[in-house]
């Protein structure tokens, strides 16, 4: 249909790459500053805390603790009407960093702050699998 739309998904970047791959291999990879030993996520090119160019990608569990959240009972974009409600999470994983997706539980009523999550990989398409968490 030509009315259709069509989700947004990422675009890897050849920062991001080893990321997004790692998640089509059902594996969560963080990078850690070689110098300063801080995790770091978003994906980039320098370490936010000291500076350093000197990053490795290292594989962690996925598994982390819910921050904070919200449930979303109307669409956050037409895009994802499909998806509603649906719970937006604020995940700090174990390694410290913080980030954000979503819930795949149906129960979404059982979802609390502090509660533990492990990774879910969600397989979109043959090239984007995107990181969403399920109540450990």
């Amino acid at each position: 249909m030509a009315d259709e739309l069509v989700k947004p998904y990422p675009v890897p970047t050849p920062v991001t790459e080893p990321f997004w791959q790692a998640l089509n291999d059902e594996r969560v990879l963080l990078q850690r500053c070689d110098d300063c030993e801080d995790w770091i996520f978003y994906p980039r090119t320098n370490c936010p805390r000291c500076l350093g160019t000197s990053l490795t990608w290292k594989e962690v569990s996925g598994a982390g603790t819910v921050y904070t959240y919200t449930i979303a009972r109307q669409p956050t974009s037409p895009h994802f009407v499909d998806e509603t409600p649906q719970a937006i999470l604020m995940v700090d994983l174990d390694e410290g960093v913080r980030l954000t997706s979503t819930l795949v539980e149906q129960d979404l009523e059982s979802v609390t702050v502090g509660a533990r999550v492990t990774p879910f990989f969600d397989h979109i398409n043959t090239h984007t699998t995107l990181l969403r968490f399920q109540l450990a």
